[in-house]
């Protein structure tokens, strides 16, 4: 029998693997197939202040091992998350995770205090979207505009915080550092990388946004990496994310430093796939006599 119960910056989670922001939903399509319960926690579709359409499309590409996506937020906004999900998703029972982005440091800060309610258990902070106050730069591209979104949020709340980390920079382990510093209690990683696929028959981008952001199987070699960094550079906990689609990938996840891990775009392909890894990763660690998942978390033997 092996013990899949891992701890995230003091929120107990019954086994390591999560839903990822931006291809769950809020849960309602997926618990059709299974209890969320049977999830260590759900990460909430991204929110904003206000309820945003998204970007119009095309918005989603084909690539090869993966996907490209410039959904652009569409979501129904705090007010309309906290009346119309929040209450059934308390009754789901599992831990809640709730994405949040912003343009500006008092967005985040405003986002912070509205969603400290009853029935979230981590707030996930995106600081890979514009900041409108910075050149249109992305706040996690600087450690500097990283810590000011993180201070912002930790100032208005009292859940623990985790921030969600881009790999489009020179130095991951850098805004890692910068977020730690902040107060961060949590670091979730990767986002998803920018890429672009053209229409060769029209000499267009296929987005209607130009570019998008890649993820699927083909970033896994990144997001093993980006964990390895930032697990050496920094103490608090990390949710890993990237390209998993077996229980062999969150295990390697895992061994780079995650404490747990979310699986994104498989999903979008095979609605079972979180219950799927979870399953296989205690497979993994039956087969190789290891009684506690946990252990597993930064395991890695360098050469």
């Amino acid at each position: 029998m092996v013990d899949m119960r891992v701890d995230l910056a003091g929120v107990a989670l019954s086994n390591p693997i999560v839903s990822a922001s931006g291809t769950f939903g809020f849960g309602r399509e997926y618990a059709r197939f299974y209890a969320l319960g049977e999830l260590g926690a759900v990460s909430a579709k991204g929110l904003t202040l206000h309820g945003r359409p998204g970007n119009p499309g095309p918005r989603i590409a084909e690539t090869p091992s993966g996907m490209l996506n410039s959904v652009g937020l569409q979501n129904p906004g705090v007010e309309g998350f906290l009346r119309e999900e929040l209450p059934w998703l308390k009754e789901q029972g599992t831990k809640l995770i709730v994405n949040l982005s912003a343009g500006t440091v008092e967005e985040f800060a405003q986002m912070a205090e509205m969603l400290s309610v009853e029935g979230v258990d981590l707030l996930e902070v995106n600081i890979s979207c514009p900041n409108v106050k910075c050149e249109g730069l992305a706040f996690g591209t600087r450690p500097e505009t990283a810590a000011a979104a993180t201070e912002a949020v930790k100032k208005h709340t009292h859940l623990p915080v985790m921030v969600k980390l881009s790999p489009n920079v020179t130095s991951i382990a850098e805004i890692a550092r910068a977020v730690e510093g902040a107060g961060a209690d949590a670091i979730s990683l990767i986002n998803t990388l920018l890429g672009m696929r053209i229409d060769l028959s029209t000499r267009r981008p296929i987005l209607k946004n130009n570019t998008g952001g890649l993820s699927g199987p083909a970033v896994l070699p990144v997001a093993v990496r980006c964990i390895h960094d930032v697990y050496a550079a920094v103490k608090v906990p990390l949710l890993g994310m990237g390209g998993v689609e077996t229980g062999e990938d969150a295990a390697e996840l895992m061994m780079a430093g995650a404490s747990a891990v979310a699986v994104g775009t498989a999903i979008l392909s095979d609605p079972m796939a979180p219950v799927r890894i979870r399953d296989e990763l205690r497979e993994f660690c039956e087969s190789r006599g290891i009684s506690e998942v946990r252990s597993l978390t930064g395991s890695l033997e360098v050469w």
